[in-house]
Order: structure tokens, then sequence, then C-alpha cells
């Protein structure tokens, strides 16, 4: 690839039954789907923008913008709900069959109950953080506390506060990243997603609703992903702490994973190399 990929000029719009999906487009070869995390002020294109040009090398790169973050078109639902929805949308509205797919955080939880539900879409699976159940460690963890907190005072301290336990290295929080970060968190969508997400009483309520719930929980249903699967993790990720991956390392059949020493949530950013090195040597491989 040449010239340098940019936000505008790989931004599509994609029309849908539920308003205008957004995604950004680069490179060539087989499709692959890259899906956003969730917190204050995401994006698809923060979460790739760093790796974007070295996966378009090999591969037609989709990052997905989901509803109700301040970028495609809002939908009514949950936005768990409506991102997987709006996964299947992509993939009918580009004329895809299957993608390989990358998650980050609540994508790859995204990313698995798509490819539990329609095998036959998803072909190889790579998660960051974000999946599994924590065992051991407390429970929330910091970094979703910070986020709870975020939810019911929005301020930028509390954005910056959650932004550090994000990352394994602070001067990564930079105050580019903050103003960027704070300017899309605080618009109207960006909030009620937020709210819907992190507020401490929605945590509860979903704790409580599970509890006396038949419908399984999502990790108790890794076992029909048979997807080829990559679980990369950071080691000192204070948002989904290690032991989160052993359900999933342990219960899905095509599972492996790969640990960043030094790195946070954010594997993509803060280990930057040796994430794209390892993601595109295991997409290469033949199944």
């Amino acid at each position: 690839m040449t010239g340098e990929l940019t936000r505008d000029g790989t931004l599509r719009e994609l029309a849908t039954g539920n308003g205008v999906l957004r995604y950004h487009e680069a490179g060539g070869g087989p499709p692959l789907v890259l899906l956003h995390g969730s917190g204050p002020g995401v994006s698809g294109w923060q979460n790739y923008r760093g790796v974007l040009a070295a996966l378009a090398e090999h591969h037609r790169c989709l990052v997905l913008e989901f509803p109700g973050f301040g970028v495609s078109d809002p939908a009514k639902g949950h936005p768990m709900m409506t991102a997987a929805a709006a996964v299947l949308q992509l993939l009918d509205g580009l004329g895809l069959q299957s993608a390989d797919v990358i998650g980050n955080s609540m994508g790859g939880i995204v990313a698995l109950n798509v490819a539990a539900a329609h095998p036959r879409r998803v072909g190889k699976l790579v998660t960051i953080g974000g999946v599994g159940l924590t065992l051991f460690s407390a429970s929330p963890a910091e970094g979703i506390n910070l986020l709870m907190e975020f939810a019911a005072n929005p301020t930028r301290e509390r954005l910056v506060e959650w932004l550090h336990s994000m990352v394994y290295d602070r001067a990564l929080v930079t105050e580019e990243l903050i103003e960027e970060r704070w300017a899309l968190a605080t618009a109207a969508d960006s909030l009620a997603t937020a709210r819907a997400m992190y507020s401490r009483e929605t945590f509860l309520a979903r704790q409580a609703a599970m509890a006396d719930s038949d419908q399984p929980p999502y990790w108790a249903m890794l076992h029909k992903v048979s997807a080829p699967t990559l679980l990369t993790w950071g080691r000192d990720d204070r948002v989904s702490p290690l032991d989160s991956v052993l359900v999933p390392m342990r219960t899905m059949p095509n599972a492996e994973v790969h640990v960043f020493p030094r790195c946070g949530h954010w594997t993509m950013l803060e280990q930057r190399d040796a994430f794209v090195a390892t993601v595109l040597a295991f997409l290469a491989r033949k199944a």
C-alpha cells in the first residue's frame, strides 16, 4: 500500500433498515472485520488506526463503528445486542458470506456471540482481552469500577482516571488522546450508551437478571464457537484481568492464547509490533 491512511479517507457508509452504518475500509485480500471495544469516547478508528496499515497489507480491512457510540446512526436496544446485528448487516450489505474477525474487549464478546450463532459467517477469530469470566481477581475489576464512576458523573478527570487503568504505560495517555476521547465521550449518544452499559444500577440489575434467568451467559456457550480463535491478552490488564482467559481457553475447542508482557487492556496499542506479527501469522496459518 502507498500513502497514509486517514480517518476521512477510509470512511464509508452503508445504509440499512436501522439507519446508516459507518465503517473504515483499507487494503485488499481476504476480508477482515475489526470490532471496537466500549468505554467513553471509543470508536473503531481510535482502536485500530495504529495497526490498520499493517493489517491492510494483507487483508481487506473493515473497521465497523457500532451503533450508539457517536459515529454510526444510533439503533434501538442495548448496545451489545445492536452491535451483533450490525456485524451481520455489514457482512450482508457488502455481499460477504464470511470474514475473519478481530474483536477488542466488547467487540470480542460480540464476535464470539456471532461465531456461536452463525458459525459459517466467521472464519478465524482474534480477541483482545475482555472475554471470559473473572475467576480469582476482584469483580468488578478496577477499570470497570472507574467506568461506573464516569457513567455516574462524566467529568474529564474521571475519564483520565479510566484511561490510565487501560494501559501499563501511562505515557500512552497523551493530551491529544484525552481531548479526542473527551469530545466523543460527551456527545449525547455516547453518554446515553455509557449509562446504559456501565451505570452501577445497570450492573446490579444485570447481575440480578442473570441470576433469575434461564438464559445462559455468553461465556457458558463458548464451547459452541468452532472457529479457530486466538485469544490475546495483556499480562497487566486491569479491566479484564488475565485469569478471565481460563474459561474460554479451556472450553473453546480451537482456541489458543498469547499473553503480552508489560501490557494493559490495549494489546494492539501497547504491544503494537508484536501484536501485528502474532495476528498476521495466525490468520495466515492454514486451519
